[in-house]
């Protein structure tokens, strides 16, 4: 049917194998990262509402890179909150129990 593509398989690659599998730990790397990376955006962006971050981040891949400007500059830190959702808060002294 097609002459020229005669001899070539679908896993074709002009680089030397070698090549290709130097760059296998990069690429594990690089998704390992991008993983990791946007699962703490996209945490951050949902306990904060922020539905269009949340959804630019999930979207959007850039190795990191729109994350990390989102988690830097973009990310409202709402410290009081995790102190009402986790109840927690410091004890009533008592000058009573001092000796």
């Amino acid at each position: 049917m097609y002459t020229f593509m005669h001899g070539f398989s679908p896993f074709y690659s002009p680089f030397a194998p070698a090549l290709m599998l130097a760059l296998l730990p990069f690429l594990f790397l690089a998704a390992v990262w991008t993983l990791a990376i946007k699962g703490y955006a996209l945490w951050h962006a949902a306990r904060n509402g922020q539905r269009e971050w949340f959804i630019a981040i999930l979207i959007i891949n850039t190795l990191g890179i729109l994350e990390l400007i989102y988690l830097v500059w973009f990310r409202s830190d709402k410290q009081n909150i995790s102190h009402h959702v986790h109840g927690s808060h410091t004890p009533a002294h008592d000058s009573s129990t001092q000796a």
